[in-house]
């Protein structure tokens, strides 16, 4: 146990120094959220509705960044290292290292969720049930999972640029096309047929329709599960290849 916290503090301590999570996870989803919600007239008819939707999406979009880019950016940079090495041959169990890095990862999760919830209602005023924000916090942690699987795909490339840029390109690219930054249905309809299939939009899905008064709906859960196992075989399989070289 005292491994296990020991080292789940080391977690938490690199995630909040490192530049990529304050960017990225913090400040750019703060900055797009008054944009979009001040600054630009997005001619929409229920000002509120538009602050809460977008709230959630930003809220999302600060989980996602974080669970692709830092986690895997940083698994890169340890290996590359030589970090991963010396770990085998310290008394340190390899499943406390991950469960260490899962555990800071969530918790940065939840310390994103936090700011941007607190910087919807400091902006704007944005007021939910307590229910709302309780449920709406909990899928975003919950469905943040899939994101997690998949930085550790990136996390197996064997260059910390390559990963870098990967990562920031599939980042947008999910962001984009998942509705992220604008509604899916202004989008051409093609692009609406692939955005929901796509793993953001229903993360980000879940959120809306609780801030709408409603519930996830099964589906979105369904396919983020399934993204989830999908993404957890290729990680394994990814790795037992390498260390087979």
């Amino acid at each position: 146990m005292k491994q296990m916290m020991a080292q789940c503090k080391a977690e938490l301590l690199r995630i909040i120094r490192n530049p990529y999570y304050v960017f990225w996870s913090l400040l750019m989803p703060i900055m797009f959220y008054f944009i979009f919600t001040r600054v630009v007239n997005t001619g929409t008819d229920d000002t509120q509705e538009w602050q809460a939707h977008y709230l959630m999406s930003m809220a999302a979009f600060s989980v996602m960044g974080s669970a692709i880019m830092t986690l895997g950016t940083r698994l890169v940079q340890e290996r590359t290292q030589g970090w991963n090495t010396f770990i085998r041959i310290t008394p340190l169990p390899g499943t406390v290292y991950f469960l260490g890095k899962m555990f800071g990862q969530t918790v940065m999760h939840l310390f994103s969720v936090l700011c941007i919830f607190a910087a919807g209602y400091l902006i704007n005023g944005v007021s939910l049930t307590a229910g709302q924000w309780l449920l709406s916090g909990l899928w975003l942690l919950a469905g943040s999972l899939p994101f997690l699987a998949l930085g550790t795909i990136i996390g197996s490339m064997k260059r910390v640029d390559t990963a870098s840029g990967v990562s920031n390109v599939l980042y947008m690219a999910l962001a984009v096309a998942g509705g992220m930054w604008m509604p899916l249905d202004i989008m051409p309809d093609v692009m609406q047929r692939i955005g929901r299939w796509l793993p953001s939009y229903n993360y980000g899905d879940g959120a809306w329709e609780i801030v709408g008064g409603g519930v996830p709906q099964w589906n979105s859960a369904l396919l983020l599960l399934g993204y989830l196992a999908v993404f957890m075989l290729l990680s394994v399989y990814i790795r037992k290849k390498q260390e087979a070289v």
